[in-house]
């Protein structure tokens, strides 16, 4: 995605098209909360928390902050998750906490654990790789190792054209959680990547987001940056009103190559 500050577009002026595509097509069973002219309140985001989450939202306020607590610190000792109102991104990690509330707890234990060992001002590089996985992470499970080839080549053409199919009939499926990725989303004309946790499976049924919570509960995942693979979700089929022709794999600006001594992991 792109580093420069990214202003999301004001709530009334969102255009509807974006919610009936890839990615924020995914989440209209909050569309009670995404649409309209007036933003859900604090008490309308609990009142959707699932069963079995602990954690509620609370309004980000002066007072609040007053406590002195990390935000990370607030929502593993009192449970509280600080939500500014009126604001894209804070209601779109509110969503993030009611579909994978458990992926949400395993990086907060992780990122307290971080915080005790290097104190509040130092960030380590698990800290980062957390950090970017809950802002821009998707969750993606491969059946076809020739695609993870492709994707460690940055093959983009052949991942996304010549292998177009594969993301049709389930070879590569996934699941979006970065927040920052869907407030990308509400501006139609941005070109999406997404930083992956990359899972092997061969059972459609599996549940990703489950897998991923407990192998990052477990530390086995998420230690440094690297280990995230980008991914252009705009490559995707339907995902992008471009895409649908080869010449968008030709030259799509979301396409980068790999960088010289660049190397992923081997897939959990």
């Amino acid at each position: 995605m792109n580093r420069a500050r990214f202003v999301a577009p004001a709530r009334g002026t969102v255009d509807p098209a974006v919610f009936g595509r890839m990615p924020l097509s995914a989440w209209r069973e909050y569309a009670d909360l995404l649409d309209g002219a007036a933003w859900p309140s604090i008490d309308a985001l609990n009142r959707r928390v699932p069963a079995g989450m602990a954690q509620r939202f609370v309004a980000q306020t002066p007072a609040l902050l007053a406590d002195g607590l990390h935000y990370e610190q607030r929502i593993a000792e009192r449970g509280g998750i600080a939500t500014r109102e009126g604001n894209w991104h804070d209601l779109l990690n509110a969503l993030v906490w009611l579909r994978h509330p458990a992926i949400k707890r395993a990086l907060n234990a992780r990122q307290m654990a971080e915080v005790a060992r290097m104190g509040p001002k130092l960030r380590s590089r698990a800290q980062y790789a957390m950090t970017h996985f809950d802002e821009a992470g998707v969750i993606v499970a491969v059946r076809d190792p020739a695609l993870l080839a492709l994707w460690d080549a940055h093959d983009w053409h052949g991942m996304f054209w010549r292998r177009r199919q594969a993301w049709l009939d389930g070879s590569i499926r996934l699941a979006v959680f970065g927040h920052a990725l869907l407030e990308h989303a509400l501006s139609p004309d941005k070109l999406l990547v997404a930083k992956a946790l990359v899972f092997r499976c061969d059972d459609a049924a599996e549940s990703l987001p489950a897998r991923c919570a407990e192998a990052i509960a477990a530390g086995r995942l998420l230690h440094d940056p690297q280990e995230l693979r980008p991914l252009p979700l705009s490559g995707i089929p339907d995902w992008h009103p471009g895409n649908a022709g080869e010449a968008f794999h030709r030259s799509a600006a979301c396409y980068q190559p790999r960088r010289a001594g660049r190397a992923y992991p081997p897939v959990v």
